[in-house]
């Protein structure tokens, strides 16, 4: 399809990358009453899932997944949730495994890659909820999950009508290398910190899998991804996992209307991010790159996104 031109303008201040990327996750609040359902995986593993509801039952329901390191309660997240809930589409918010503040069973957690448990909660909201339209929305990670999801296998279910990718790093070795350069190391450090922590909790688990010296040795979110990343979900090192799990690759084959909205001042994406040829070619596959929005923070009016409102306004449309 044609590349969309974008409408965002956003108030001044947040014209700059860093401060949209900022306010957004750290500062914005979003009031959201979810359910939590805990769903058990084919592996013996578990998944939190935060539901919230339209006032009047409905038969539609919006999938949201996070980015790295997120939960269910992001306003990023609820934002769009609580969006859809207004116009009549219930939504469900996953936690990965481990994001929930309870770690997972399993040695192995979430990645950039995983879509096999996105597979398992479309198949419980079709099968044990008997909703009919399912929407995907992820976030940077969650948003390249959705995308290697639907082009990586042949045809997706008829009931899963479109998806929205927001600030997604379709490239993950471009988009590493933007994360280690030294206008990204508040949020690159920030990042290993958390990873790390949690690591340090699993190997208490799994000593037999990882050891303190190894973590010790991670001083990079590069590192981490060699440690443990690869190592944990049957990739041989770190540049394997960003290889075979980027979605750029399989961008050509989505069949289903999907929006890609990524900002040009985004710093954690590199060039390969913006996928132009692949939105020319693919006439399933529409990409607004607005001037501003930063990471995943496309501030507008009234607390409501410019992203949430164009990922409704998009699947009002199909």
């Amino acid at each position: 399809m044609p590349i969309l031109d974008s409408t965002y303008k956003p108030p001044f201040f947040f014209k700059k990358g860093f401060v949209s990327t900022v306010y957004s996750g750290l500062i914005r609040r979003v009031s959201l009453i979810q359910e939590r359902e805990r769903i058990t995986l084919n592996d013996g593993d578990f998944l939190d899932l935060d539901w919230s509801f339209s006032k009047e039952k409905s038969n539609k329901l919006i999938i949201l997944l996070h980015g790295l390191e997120g939960h269910a309660q992001r306003p990023y997240v609820t934002g769009a949730a609580k969006l859809f809930n207004n116009h009549s589409v219930d939504a469900v918010c996953v936690n990965f495994r481990g994001c929930s503040g309870e770690d997972n069973l399993k040695y192995r957690s979430y990645h950039s890659g995983s879509t096999e448990d996105l597979d398992e909660v479309i198949n419980h909201a079709l099968f044990e909820k008997k909703y009919t339209d399912i929407y995907l929305k992820g976030f940077s990670l969650g948003a390249n999950i959705i995308l290697k999801y639907l082009g990586e296998r042949e045809s997706v279910l008829s009931e899963i009508k479109a998806a929205i990718a927001v600030s997604v790093p379709c490239y993950l070795y471009g988009s590493a290398k933007e994360l280690h350069t030294f206008k990204n190391i508040l949020f690159h450090d920030r990042f290993k910190k958390h990873l790390v922590n949690r690591l340090k909790i699993k190997q208490k688990h799994f000593a037999n899998d990882l050891t303190v010296e190894e973590i010790a040795s991670i001083k990079t979110l590069y590192d981490f991804d060699n440690v443990y990343t690869s190592k944990a979900h049957g990739f041989k090192d770190a540049l394997d996992y960003y290889g075979q799990s980027s979605c750029l690759q399989f961008l050509p084959n989505i069949k289903i209307p999907t929006l890609i909205i990524n900002a040009l001042n985004d710093s954690f994406l590199s060039a390969e991010c913006y996928p132009v040829k692949e939105a020319k070619q693919n006439p399933n596959l529409y990409l607004e790159m607005p001037k501003f929005g930063g990471h995943a923070g496309f501030i507008d009016k009234k607390n409501v996104y410019y992203n949430e409102k164009r990922a409704l306004e998009f699947v009002q449309s199909v």
